[in-house]
């Protein structure tokens, strides 16, 4: 068992990822005995077990504040964000999360007649609120200095309220099986209420997010109706998304 665990780590190390399929045929051993070989190792804190496999990096995302996570993976961003606001329609009343992703999808929002948009995100709402053709919700509360965005009950009762056509939601982790998370409670609390205030569901999320997990859970991925993400997503993780009748674009 120690020389299988070895070579376990010693094929992480070259790949960096690993899926127990490809580990059991490597190792002619049964994929039950790897998911145990990964469990232990894990325990060892040697590796990261996740959906389907292990990796040497962590899936859980800690909290960063929004300016320093706006010029990370800046491209495929604006990219995601193009392509989702090709989703909005005149008359549309939407809403829009916090996240960078988010922001970024504001550079293209020009809607040529009235567009409604609900926001808990400050930066959102000024990018927005001197655009033509768009009337801007402000939703209210305490503000969250990392996200700069607001959170409470003030919100959600706004919410409560309201009937938007769609929602485009940022998100810090996605796992098939888990969920969708975000590094605040409050603030997956309030999502929670935005998905209930929706009629479609749409996550805005780079490639980098997939697989990882943080601090509040947002729903499970049932919930959600269209995943917009970049070219550089595991294609394993498109077939699952597909499988359970997801739609999903991908930007180049």
């Amino acid at each position: 068992m120690e020389n299988r665990h070895n070579r376990i780590l010693e094929i992480l190390k070259e790949k960096k990822r690993v899926k127990v399929q490809d580990l059991s045929t490597e190792l002619e051993t049964s994929m039950v005995t790897i998911r145990k070989d990964l469990k232990i190792l894990e325990g060892k804190r040697l590796l990261y077990r996740n959906h389907g496999g292990a990796s040497l990096d962590s899936p859980y995302v800690n909290d960063r504040s929004v300016s320093e996570k706006e010029f990370i993976n800046a491209s495929e961003k604006a990219a995601i964000g193009l392509q989702a606001s090709k989703l909005i329609h005149d008359d549309q009343y939407i809403i829009l999360a916090s996240g960078t992703t988010v922001l970024a999808m504001t550079e293209f929002i020009n809607p040529l007649k009235k567009l409604t948009v609900v926001t808990s995100a400050l930066n959102v709402a000024l990018k927005l609120t001197h655009r033509d053709n768009i009337e801007v919700l402000q939703l209210g509360g305490y503000i969250r200095q990392n996200s700069v965005s607001v959170i409470g009950h003030y919100s959600e009762n706004i919410l409560k309220e309201t009937v938007c056509s769609k929602l485009f939601l940022g998100v810090d982790g996605l796992d098939l099986e888990y969920g969708l998370t975000t590094s605040n409670g409050l603030e997956a609390h309030l999502n929670q209420q935005m998905i209930q205030s929706s009629k479609e569901v749409i996550v805005l999320a780079d490639s980098t997010k997939f697989g990882k997990k943080s601090f509040g859970r947002i729903c499970g991925i049932e919930q959600v109706d269209r995943i917009i993400t970049d070219s550089k997503i595991d294609p394993d993780i498109v077939m699952k998304i597909k499988s359970l009748g997801i739609t999903i674009d991908i930007c180049d």
